[in-house]
């Protein structure tokens, strides 16, 4: 199982190491696993929520994240997406964005630098949303008893994760953002641009998770009803099912890439503190990219979030702290290593209770 889950993975690890030695010798091979590992040390606990949301898809969309989906988030996002930002911070077309990159890649850094406050409040929003929402829904397993039995509680009055979401981005753009220092800015524009777009990552947020959630309702509806009419499998209701399964099915891997993209936005900024070659810079963090996705697919494969049962827990309180991180970031830079060790702490800690939980179960 876990040769054939991972072995375009170590095909890709293999050519990506000697694409960056004939690019630029040894150095440049060791930058491109030094960066892999960066991408994959940050991004384990998107791993965990990854497989949470990608157990409720089929074989043929969980191929489709394994391809497509690697796609997008090599090229897309570890490539395009810095370029894209400089593009639109600079008031450039992408051909000079790509030009300034490989030939002035201090002030493509800079560029890409003066945009974080933007990027933070947008992916910080959007990961604020995934944390709030899961803990202040009910469930079943609880991994901090008592905290997560209170939250639950406080879950039941409606909209409480969006008032509390927007009083942090209010909260950020009237501190973090007020003092941050922007090259050539003004503090009001700096706050402005940090509220702007972190009412951006939430709406995409909701837009994208309700529109997945939607259609699975629809889905889940649809199939009580089809039982309830006791309909022979393929016939009256059974078309409309496939239907819905597969506008579900896209939703929810839409929201996939969305939330991958914004565990992404550390790891890409986090990488000019190690290079600020962008041709380095997609062959290292593609590399991750592609054992993150591996690893997802591993986890629904294997049910280990069946087996491990804080797991999931430990990932989302993970990425509250990553949110976090993303906005105060704004102001203050974080090392990404301190990034790194509270997600992988928070995860190892879920882990060890699973596993004391598991011993006490079977004695």
């Amino acid at each position: 199982m876990l040769l054939k889950t991972f072995r375009w993975t170590f095909v890709v690890t293999a050519l990506g190491l000697a694409a960056g030695a004939l690019y630029d010798g040894w150095t440049a091979l060791g930058l491109v696993a030094i960066l892999a590992v960066l991408e994959v040390s940050l991004s384990f606990d998107n791993a965990v929520i990854n497989a949470g949301i990608l157990k409720r898809l089929n074989v043929f969309w969980q191929k489709i994240f394994l391809t497509v989906g690697i796609l997008i988030a090599v090229f897309g996002m570890r490539l395009l997406f810095p370029i894209v930002i400089v593009a639109v911070s600079a008031r450039l077309t992408p051909s000079q964005a790509v030009h300034l990159a490989l030939t002035d890649k201090a002030r493509y850094q800079e560029l890409v630098t003066d945009a974080h406050p933007s990027i933070a409040a947008f992916g910080g929003m959007f990961l604020l949303m995934i944390f709030l929402d899961f803990v202040f829904e009910d469930h079943e397993t609880k991994w901090l008893g008592p905290v997560e039995r209170l939250l639950a509680k406080l879950g039941r009055i409606d909209m409480l994760s969006v008032c509390i979401a927007l009083a942090v981005l209010l909260v950020t753009s009237m501190t973090f953002a007020a003092h941050a220092h922007q090259h050539g800015g003004v503090h009001a524009d700096k706050a402005q641009t940090v509220l702007v777009s972190g009412i951006a990552g939430l709406i995409t947020y909701l837009v994208v998770g309700g529109l997945s959630g939607f259609f699975e309702d629809r889905l889940a509806a649809r199939e009580n009803e089809s039982r309830a009419e006791q309909r022979p499998e393929g016939v009256g209701g059974g078309r409309s099912a496939v239907a819905l399964a597969g506008k579900a099915a896209f939703f929810t891997f839409l929201y996939l890439e969305v939330l991958d993209a914004s565990f992404s936005f550390d790891g890409v900024i986090g990488a000019f503190a190690i290079t600020n070659d962008i041709i380095l810079m997609a062959l290292g963090l593609g590399i991750g990219a592609m054992y993150v996705r591996s690893l997802t697919v591993y986890l629904v494969r294997q049910g280990t979030l069946d087996d491990y049962v804080y797991l999931e827990h430990g990932a989302h309180y993970a990425i509250g702290a990553l949110a976090l991180i993303l906005l105060v970031s704004i102001q203050y830079e974080i090392n990404d290593i301190v990034t790194g060790l509270i997600g992988v702490t928070l995860i190892c800690a879920s882990f060890y209770s699973s596993v004391r939980h598991n011993r006490a179960t079977a004695r």
